[in-house]
């Protein structure tokens, strides 16, 4: 019983903070703490919500109706490759809205993070499994840090949490939850302390 419970928690985690669910999330924080108008804070939300969440979504919803993915947790390493290019192709659109209404750097550094690292992602899928589900929301919590400081860390429980029901589902082994974590938290820091500041001198 204890088993299943805790299946069916990672399950429930799993689901609720796929890495779609986090964009909007932290892009809503952007937009009302970062921007004063409220045309561009509409801008971030809407760009968020339909480049970072509805589409990368419907497609992941599409690709299973077509049987190109096997299972919810696009278990199979190989059949990510096709997911994570046209989400790339999202992305792109996503960035060039932000930057032609000449939104926030540090969304703009943080949306260009999606891109890089979707790729950085692709060339390591083709020879081993990193979790995308911890790069999704360690990213996220990358970025917080990044522009709020310390109190970044509130987040971070919820990073440990997916981690972890990542390996309880046995999507995951706990080197690959571990490497994804660590690899969006420093790129996206990284990424983004690189652009604002070239782009705020």
């Amino acid at each position: 019983m204890n088993l299943f419970s805790s299946h069916k928690l990672a399950r429930i985690i799993s689901t609720l903070f796929v890495p779609p669910s986090f964009t909007i999330i932290i892009f809503t924080i952007f937009a009302f703490s970062l921007e004063s108008e409220p045309s561009k804070q509409l801008i971030t939300i809407l760009n968020a919500l339909v480049f970072g969440f509805i589409a990368p979504i419907a497609l992941f919803l599409i690709l299973r109706k077509k049987g190109k993915l096997a299972d919810q947790d696009a278990s199979i390493k190989e059949e990510r490759t096709i997911p994570f290019l046209i989400a790339i192709i999202f992305y792109l659109i996503g960035l060039w809205v932000l930057i032609k209404y000449d939104l926030n750097i540090i969304s703009i550094a943080f949306w260009f993070c999606y891109i890089s690292n979707t790729i950085i992602t692709i060339f390591i899928n083709k020879f081993w499994k990193i979790s995308a589900h911890s790069m999704g929301v360690a990213g996220p919590f990358s970025a917080i840090v990044f522009a709020f400081g310390s109190v970044g860390i509130i987040l971070l429980p919820i990073v440990i949490l997916v981690g972890w029901a990542r390996v309880e589902l046995k999507c995951h082994t706990l080197t690959q939850v571990v490497a994804g974590i660590l690899l969006a938290s420093f790129s996206v820091y990284i990424q983004m302390s690189l652009i604002v500041k070239y782009f705020s001198n």
